[in-house]
This record gives structure tokens, sequence and C-alpha cells, in this order.
């Protein structure tokens, strides 16, 4: 494994204090390394990250990017549209995960086949970071040499690359220091799962439980599966427009939408959507620790946000925050009974339940069973009540 500190250490060398992008369990250590070491600027997504580093060029300050391959969809954009015209450089690590051959969570089956084909897409170059410190740095050297030449180049990072280093008490910035209006409100959940444990008892018989990607998915399941539990893998900020989108379809059933606070940062322009359309039995919950619990607890921005008052600002008819479980049995009681587009934000503490499983179907028959659920299965009728295309 690559001596990380070293690593790092050489990276500064060529300039690189500066990191940004989106975490992934296969950089953990990096990141690790920049948020102890250096300046690391958490992006709301890959391809805001592959701009920060574009600006912080224009301004003379070399910034290396590391995101998941799953990433790269979000990445091209910027890649294709502003990298490849301005012929602005980029050094970037993605995680192979999906890597052909080697088990992996299922949503990165596709990524895994295609991430030289995507950063060729983005008409990147290209090599697999070699676990060997010193074949490593001889890499670093040689892509040095592409960035000198106003090149994009990518290190594709296999599971299992970097040596530990351990994640110091990260500081915020000054900025987080403001006293936002719902951020002086006291009190968080021991646990995300005691959080969930709640939701999950208001779950009635005509109501759809939808949750996003990571932990928050495997801890629904391991609380109690049911054929009207969606859990999401990948697709990270998608979960409410996936909401959205059933709510509409079926204004019969009531859908609980289940979103991390991170999850919600990558997409945020959702809730602007979501608003507008503003299906009444959609209940969109962001369950809100502060972190990247599924990749190594890095820190997101969500200390100085208050989601209560974006989603009031975008439209969001209600919203309300319940930070503690009698609060949350009352708001989940009163939306059962009088349902609107609400946005409930829910604080808990850092931190996942051990030894969780996967959900022990594969994605496609989740969905088959769910459907199944809803009465929407192909071949079969709209429920009574559903719109009808």
């Amino acid at each position: 494994m690559i001596d990380t500190y070293r690593f790092g250490k050489a990276l500064a060398g060529y300039g690189y204090e500066r990191f940004t992008g989106v975490p992934c369990s296969f950089l953990k250590y990096l990141i690790n390394f920049a948020l102890n070491h250096g300046d690391y600027v958490e992006a709301a997504n890959e391809g805001d990250a592959v701009a920060i580093a574009a600006g912080a060029f224009l301004g003379g300050t070399k910034t290396a990017v590391l995101m998941q391959n799953s990433g790269l969809t979000n990445a091209l954009s910027p890649l294709t549209s502003l990298n490849y015209p301005f012929r602005i450089p980029l050094l970037g690590f993605v995680s192979l995960r999906g890597q052909p051959g080697i088990a992996d969570a299922p949503q990165h089956e596709l990524t895994g086949q295609t991430t030289e084909a995507m950063l060729e897409c983005a008409d990147a170059q290209y090599a697999y970071l070699s676990a060997n410190t010193e074949e490593a740095l001889f890499q670093l050297a040689g892509a040095e040499q592409v960035i000198s030449e106003n090149g994009v180049f990518f290190f594709i990072v296999r599971k299992n690359t970097f040596c530990q280093e351990p994640l110091k008490t990260a500081v915020a910035p000054a900025a987080v220091c403001v006293k936002r209006p719902e951020k002086v409100e006291p009190g968080a959940f021991d646990s995300r799962f005691s959080a969930l444990e709640i939701i999950s008892e208001y779950k009635t018989p005509d109501t759809a439980l939808l949750s996003c990607t990571g932990k928050t998915s495997r801890e629904l399941f391991t609380i109690g599966d049911f054929p009207n539990n969606f859990y999401m893998v990948g697709s990270m900020g998608c979960i409410s427009s996936l909401g959205l989108g059933l709510g509409l379809a079926r204004p019969d059933k009531k859908i609980i939408a289940i979103d991390g606070d991170g999850a919600l940062i990558m997409r945020m322009g959702s809730l602007a959507t979501n608003a507008y359309y503003a299906s009444a039995n959609l209940l969109h919950i962001v369950i809100d620790n502060g972190a990247y619990d599924s990749t190594g607890g890095q820190p997101s921005v969500s200390e100085n946000i208050d989601f209560p008052a974006i989603a009031h600002a975008c439209g969001y008819p209600r919203t309300a925050a319940a930070h503690d479980p009698e609060t949350l049995k009352q708001h989940m009681a009163s939306w059962q009974k009088d349902p609107v587009l609400t946005l409930l934000h829910v604080r808990v503490k850092k931190g996942a339940a051990e030894n969780l499983q996967r959900p022990d179907l594969p994605p496609h028959e989740i969905k088959n069973r769910f459907m199944s659920f809803m009465g929407s299965a192909p071949g079969k009728a709209p429920a009574a009540g559903a719109r009808k295309s």
C-alpha cells in the first residue's frame, strides 16, 4: 500500500496543497490527509469540484480533485465544456468501484466497466495508480508532465491502495459561526437508526417509504424489510426527485422520501422543483448527521445550512425540525393525518449501526416487488385514483 503521508507530501511538493471533491471509501485516507495537512473544499458534487479546481488554477493555485467513479457522470460536463475548450489542466484521483471480477455494491457495476471510457470521453490521460509508493511517486512525476502541458490526468485508484491516515478533528471555517435560526434548536438523536425506527413505525399500508443510498437504506432494511420499502442504491441526491415523480403519478399513495444531508447538498436544486409541483402526498425527511458515514465519516457542510429555511424559500408549504423522539412522532402523526408537501429536518449524531447487511434482493427485484405493492407492475392497470398518462 502507498504511504499516504509521503505521497501527500509529494503532491504538496508539486504545489498541490489544496484539494476538492466528494468522498469515496477508496480515497478516504488521501482525503483525510488533505483535511489534516492541507486545504480541502467539500464540493456539493463532482462537477462542482472540477469547476472549483479550474477556478483555483485561474487564480494561480493548483488543486487536485478526488471523486468516486460514479461521480464522473457529474464531472463530464465541466471536463468536456470547461477544461477542454479553455485548456485548463487538472489532476484527478478517481476510485475504481465496481472493478470487474471483484464483488461490490450493485450500483457500481456499470461505472466499473466504463471508467476508462468516461475518462477518454473527457480527453483525459489516465493510469492505474500503483500500490507501491516508489512506483506511485514515479507515476506522479509523469502526470505532472501532462499537467504542465495543460492536460487533464486522472489516477484510477483501486481498493486498499492507500495506507491508513486517521482523520483528525476537523476545524470548520469561520463562516460556520454565523448563528442560523434553525441551528440554535437543541438536540440530536443518538443515532440515525433510532430516528429511522420511529419513521418506520408511522408507515401505513398505503405509504411508500423511499430511502437514500448508503447506510440509511441498509439501516432501514435492518429495521424491517417490507414490499413498500424502496432502497436507493447510487443516484446520490435523487431520492426526493424519485419521490416527486412517484407522488405525482400516484396521488392515492403517501410517499416518504428519506434523504441525507450530503445527498441533498449534492442536488439542492431539487427543492425548487419539488416545491413548484408541490405533490401534497410527499414527506421529504432530511436526516442530518453532518458527515458522509459510508465513506469514512468526512464532514459535510451541513453545519452551516438551515434546510427548513431553504425549503421554505423554495416554496415548500410546510417545513419543520424534529431533533428528539417526541417531536418526530408528533410531526409524523400530523403528516399522516393531514398530508401536504413537507420538509422535515432531523438532526442525528454521527455513526452507523454495526454489522449492517445490504438488502438481500438485487435492485431489479426490489423494483418489481415495490411496483407490485404500488399496483403498477407492467401490464397491470393503475390503482383507483392514480393519474393516467
